[in-house]
């Protein structure tokens, strides 16, 4: 057994453009850096045969990147007809207006103030274009709006930021809720308990082969995490700064700055929940 398959989730090696299952085609958009880790995964999917697609996140506003999505769909003979949003993160959705006048398409999200068209995304809603089957998973904690898109026929979800490819998740507070991330965690596992998803497609970083692995991961971690900060200010450890310093001290100091989101999210849980 490799290094990389050890890890929680099973990652896939090699190239992270490309086919990814029989449905889903990633295009990497051009935009790495220690918080999108390799680029923005955006996902091109559609149904064998189908000459319509669906286009999941375009990325950052990068024309070059928009137009490589848009021709990578052509090469296989088809049209973009809808684009959705897991979330509102710039990384994720700044090209979303721009690839809506380059393919005419409605864009889709949980969040009005992103959606151009009249049809936005909730929970229970089920996306059918060009004969594919996308469900509409809400799962907010790393923002209020994330969403995820379980793809059944490919025994996939489509997770935005919510879960990896590589490493964890930052809760951003104070849009971002840790009691919902951890719920939104738990509705992810039931999805590959329940439902058989066995494949992650994250918007950052590789595709994870056992879905269900990748979960229980990062329900470990939240909870590995919160026992520290909690050890933290028992130890006297007040402000958020402080407790960052203290809890995530082997990290990237340039990771500090995401690290007190998710610390002040953890604060708020705790306080929530009479710990501390």
């Amino acid at each position: 057994m490799t290094e990389a398959a050890a890890l929680p989730g099973q990652p896939r090696g090699g190239v992270l453009t490309g086919p990814a299952t029989a449905r889903a085609h990633c295009v990497l958009a051009p935009n790495p850096s220690p918080m999108t880790l390799d680029g923005t995964n955006t996902w091109i999917v559609a149904e064998p045969g189908s000459d319509l697609a669906v286009v999941i996140d375009p990325g950052p506003l990068d024309e070059d990147h928009l137009r490589a999505v848009i021709a990578t769909a052509e090469r296989s003979g088809q049209r973009i007809a809808l684009t959705l949003l897991t979330h509102g993160h710039p990384d994720h959705a700044d090209g979303a207006a721009r690839f809506a006048e380059l393919t005419g398409t409605p864009v889709r999200a949980l969040d009005p103030a992103l959606r151009l068209g009249d049809e936005g995304l909730g929970a229970g809603d089920v996306i059918t274009t060009g004969g594919l089957e996308l469900r509409v998973v809400p799962t907010p904690g790393h923002t209020a709006d994330s969403l995820c898109f379980h793809l059944p026929a490919d025994r996939a979800v489509l997770t935005g930021d919510t879960i990896l490819g590589r490493g964890t998740t930052v809760v951003a507070h104070p849009d971002g809720r840790l009691g919902d991330y951890l719920d939104s965690l738990r509705r992810l596992r039931s999805l590959a308990v329940d439902d058989g998803v066995a494949t992650v497609l994250p918007g950052h970083g590789p595709v994870l082969n056992d879905a269900q692995g990748a979960v229980e991961f990062y329900l470990a971690h939240r909870a590995h995490r919160l026992a520290q900060v909690e050890t933290a200010v028992e130890a006297g450890h007040r402000t958020p700064g402080e407790v960052v310093a203290s809890v995530y001290a082997d990290v990237d100091r340039s990771l500090w700055p995401a690290a007190e989101l998710s610390v002040r999210a953890q604060l708020d849980y705790l306080g929530e929940h009479g710990l501390i």
